[in-house]
This record gives structure tokens, sequence and C-alpha cells, in this order.
């Protein structure tokens, strides 16, 4: 999933040179070099570095809107086996709500090389959260669920960390896509492939991994031009029969579909659907989910609005909300309070949601939790790649 970027600079968008997708702030190569070679006044460099350092309010607003679609559908899964209208939003939010998180993730990893630095970025922001946090929810699931069988286990992700260990794997593949003449199309392939072979496995949930790639290959490929291209008019205009459509469809089909093809967790044979279905709805689903995510991100406001400070805090969102969701589900809540399943509930369960998850967004809770999310461990790293 994922913290975010300030003040919005209309054109053009700054590029992302940050290793990490949490992080997308500017390197200072374009003003470093000529303060050195004495072509501008000695203070000149001092306000250039903090231009440099803005985080853009628009990449901000998309990871912060995009979380709460993910804490929302999260809490509509225990609820909304009662109601086809809730199916249907479930399956059109969550046909691109991790898309669009992923290609985001991908456009901000378009720097990462390997080098030292990066690759310790990459280790205290990715994987070593997994750790801690895959271990966190099995702990959870033992003792609050009376789950004394639950074993901790690093290569089996439990429900929302598999994020962190597929950005891991894709994040060091990187090098990799920016290499070769036609990464997209090889992606498709690769995820096309895993769908119609169950011998993978559960192991790392390498069927998301693959499955979901294309969209992380996407936005390797992507440019500052290209979101100012889907934010223009005209795109927001076409993306209201878009959606409009997509509910009609999904309407129809809630009561029809297998939720498995939106996760994304499974093969086609695992889900009882001839093995040539596979290959098929992934590239279904991939423009799909590629023409909502478009839809998504064109009414997503450039200019820094209140909630655009939370953007930077979307992985303690995304990593705490499963405490509540799966918290209310082993207190038995949802089964208790069956009143939860129907309008009015539906609407509570959303807006608890929502503030639930933006309340984990808040910078309070960031600070509070960054030796988990964001540690240094500079003690763990030789001294060049601990150095920043």
């Amino acid at each position: 999933m994922f913290q975010a970027p300030s003040l919005f600079q209309r054109a053009p968008l700054p590029p992302a040179t940050r290793e990490s997708e949490p992080r997308h702030e500017q390197t200072l190569t374009a003003t470093a070099p000529r303060a050195a070679a004495g072509t501008s006044a000695p203070g000149a460099a001092a306000p250039a570095a903090a231009s440099a350092k803005k985080r853009d309010p628009y990449f901000d607003n998309v990871k912060y809107l995009a979380i709460v679609l993910v804490a929302v559908a999260h809490a509509w899964e225990p609820v909304m086996d009662g109601s086809r209208a809730t199916r249907a939003l479930y399956m059109i939010v969550y046909m691109f709500h991790m898309p669009a998180f992923i290609l985001i993730s991908g456009y901000f990893s378009r720097s990462f090389d390997m080098t030292a630095p990066k690759v310790k970025r990459l280790i205290t922001s990715v994987a070593v959260p997994y750790v801690l946090f895959e271990t966190a929810y099995s702990l959870f699931k033992r003792y609050a669920d009376d789950s004394p069988d639950m074993a901790i286990s690093l290569v089996d992700p439990f429900f929302l960390t598999w994020f962190l260990i597929a950005l891991f794997i894709w994040r060091v593949t990187t090098p990799i896509w920016q290499a070769i003449r036609h990464p997209l199309p090889v992606a498709l392939a690769i995820a096309m492939l895993a769908s119609v072979s169950p011998d993978i496995g559960d192991d790392l949930d390498l069927q998301r991994v693959l499955q979901f790639l294309p969209f992380f290959v996407l936005g390797l490929l992507l440019k500052p031009e290209h979101f100012q291209r889907v934010r223009r008019r005209e795109v927001r205009l076409l993306s209201l029969p878009l959606f409009a459509g997509a509910l009609l469809f999904a309407y129809w089909a809630a009561p029809r579909m297998q939720l498995g093809w939106f996760y994304r967790a499974n093969s086609a044979q695992e889900m009882g659907a001839p093995w040539w279905s596979g290959a098929v709805m992934t590239l279904a689903t991939f423009g799909c989910a590629l023409a909502l995510t478009v839809g998504f991100l064109a009414w997503v406001p450039g200019r820094a609005r209140w909630f655009t400070v939370l953007g930077a805090g979307t992985i303690c969102g995304y990593l705490l909300h499963g405490f509540l969701i799966k918290g209310a589900e082993y207190a038995g809540l949802f089964d208790h309070y069956t009143w939860l399943s129907g309008p009015v509930g539906l609407v509570v369960v959303s807006l608890v949601a929502a503030v639930a998850v933006t309340l984990m967004c808040s910078p309070l809770v960031g600070r509070a939790l960054k030796w988990a999310t964001e540690p240094e461990m500079n003690w763990a790293f030789r001294k060049a790649a601990a150095r920043r």
C-alpha cells in the first residue's frame, strides 16, 4: 500500500525520484551541482532544496481516498451477503482500488536500482513492517479469535499483509522491467500464465503477486504528463457513464460472478472454471480495472484539501484498519447485530470504517508507529548503506 506526498504544482507534475513509494520527494540533483559549481548564490540552494522536497498533494489525495475505499470495502465483506446492491458496489470498488494503489506504487518505484541506500529503504519500510505486522495479525487471531493452532508463518501472508510482500517482490524486480523492451506485454503474459497454474500454491501469495504484476509494471512506465491527461475535464465527464455502466453490470453480475476473480488469489481451476477462462479473465479484468482506475484518478482533487496531509500516513491506515475489521468479526459483532446487514447498518459500517481509517492515517499515529513502519535500523547496515 504507502505513504505519500505539499503544495500542488499544476504543470508539470514533479517526477518521482525517490526509491520509496511512500515518500515521493524529489532529489536535489537539479540544484546541488550548480551550487557546487558556483553558478548560483550560496543561499540559493536552501530554497531550492526546500522546494524540491515538497510533496505533490494530488498523490496524497489519491492515496487517502484509495485507503478509505479499501477500509470501507473490507467492512462490507461481513455484512453484504443479504444485499445485492452492496455486493455490486463491493465488486466495483474491488475492481480498481488495489490496482490504483499498485499503479501508484509502481510510478514511485521508477528510480529503484538496487543501490545500497535504496535496498536499505526497501528493507526498513517494506520487509520489516511485513514481518512485524504478519506476526501481530497472527497473534491477534490466535488470542482474540481463540485459535490456538494459528501459527506464525512469514511465507503465508494473513489478510492484508500480502501487499507488503508483493511490493517487496515487485520493487526488487524493477530493474528487470526497466531493462526489457516490452515490459507490459510480458507482465500480462506472466499474469495470464499464473491464472491457469494451480500448482503455484499459497506461498508468499504468489498468485496475487503475479496476477497484479501488470499494474505495477504499468506504473513504472507512466510519466507525469500521463496524470495530467487523466485529469482533463473530458476524462472526468466520460468517467460518469463509465461508472454508471459498471454499476449496472455489477448489479446484474453480483449473484452470478465469483468474487475470486477480483481477489486474484487463485487460478481458474481452483475456482472451478475452465483453464482457458483464467487467461481471458486476466485480460478482461485488467482492462476494466484500468478504465475504472482512470475514472477514479480523474476525479481526485489536485489541490491541497483537509485530508491531503493524511495521504502521508496511509501505510498506518492500511496496516491498522484490519485489526478493527477482524476484531469486530472475532467478537461476533456482525452476527449479533443483524441490523448491520440492512441499509442503515451498511451506512453505519461504512461511516465507522471511513472515520476509523482517517484517524489511523493521522500524523500523530504515524509518529507513534514510525518504529514499526519506518525504522531507521542503522545498526543493521553498513555505514555506506545507512547514510542518507
